[in-house]
């Protein structure tokens, strides 16, 4: 049997772990062939197909981003793109395919197997909100990367005795924001799940400063104020119809500095967080989800997507990534609540 394996959607740390698992897995224990795909589903579409074996992947497994190389890129959006991708996994006698992605990159894997092509979803990003899977790879490394971030924000903000702001990635859910948040000892923290008051969060800024002390405010790039809309630099959209998230953390600088009369500045930590090497968990879950991946197409279960339960590695329908975002409880939010403010 012939296997390709994309990458599609945003990078993040352990991609290269995937790959590197799937291919060994598939090569020592199944003795199957292994191509990879260029550039996600764009490879796909342009028949960019290079050959992949276990000299190719030795020595990934520490590397940030993916060898093979991502895009956005929607099949959907391209004329023929159904076919221009049948034509190109059957010139190169392709059986089957590994697709690591995200919510889209896994939307429109679901749709391809809807209509014939046989293939297994893993799912990755580093903003933990695939459904159907506990964590997906990439977030406990974004999380640790923003939370060191705080950590040293924290020793300048006193410094100077001024707010600053850090805005994560986070487009409808706030997980790391949360993580990351509670972890660097923020004192306010600003989810998408949450629709926040402005004049909340100046109080709760206030109220610092009279301890003499400089306040943290994390928010998620997707955090909305209840008086408004998503705040947003860019509006363009990419293929799959997202506008390019970013400019929440200078609005709340700005509205902090006007409506307080202190300072306030902000830091955008953006592709910071999807870059470098990947923790150690992330690397031990990316390599379990390869192995699974792999077994689930040794068994023909075409379709599936493999995911974390607890402990176990499951497989469930693609089908069910498509049914919502993955978003946090509100309870888990009002467990912290404390902390803020």
């Amino acid at each position: 049997m012939r296997v390709g394996v994309l990458t599609g959607g945003g990078d993040c740390p352990g991609l290269n772990a995937v790959i590197r698992s799937v291919v060994r897995k598939g090569v020592q224990e199944y003795g199957f062939d292994f191509v990879g795909l260029r550039d996600g589903w764009l490879g796909a579409l342009q028949d960019k197909v290079v050959p992949l074996d276990i000299s190719s992947v030795r020595g990934i497994l520490p590397r940030g981003g993916t060898i093979l190389g991502s895009s956005r890129t929607n099949p959907f959006k391209h004329e023929d793109g159904v076919r221009r991708i049948q034509n190109t996994l059957a010139a190169h006698q392709v059986d089957a395919l590994v697709v690591i992605g995200g919510e889209d990159t896994l939307g429109a894997a679901s749709e391809l197997s809807r209509q014939g092509i046989n293939l297994v979803g893993v799912p990755k990003t580093i903003d933990n909100d695939v459904s159907g899977t506990d964590y997906t790879f990439g977030f406990d490394t974004a999380v640790n990367i923003a939370t060191e971030a705080i950590d040293r924000l924290h020793t300048t903000a006193e410094s100077h005795m001024r707010t600053l702001v850090v805005e994560v990635m986070g487009r409808h859910s706030g997980w790391i924001a949360l993580h990351a948040g509670v972890a660097g000892g923020a004192n306010v923290i600003l989810i998408p799940e949450q629709p926040f008051d402005i004049d909340q969060v100046c109080a709760w800024v206030k109220s610092r400063f009279e301890f003499n002390y400089a306040p943290i405010v994390v928010a998620a790039e997707g955090a909305v104020p209840k008086e408004g809309q998503m705040i947003l630099k860019d509006r363009s959209l990419d293929e799959y119809g997202h506008v390019r998230l970013s400019g929440v953390g200078e609005w709340l600088a700005m509205e902090i500095s006007r409506r307080t009369g202190t300072d306030a500045r902000t830091t955008v930590l953006g592709h910071v967080q999807r870059g470098g090497t990947p923790s150690a968990f992330d690397r031990w879950l990316a390599t379990r989800f390869g192995l699974h991946a792999v077994d689930a197409v040794k068994d023909g279960d075409f379709g599936t997507m493999v995911a974390l339960r607890g402990t176990r590695i499951i497989r469930i329908p693609l089908s069910e990534t498509r049914a919502t975002t993955k978003r946090v409880d509100p309870s888990l939010y009002d467990e912290f609540e404390v902390f803020f403010g």
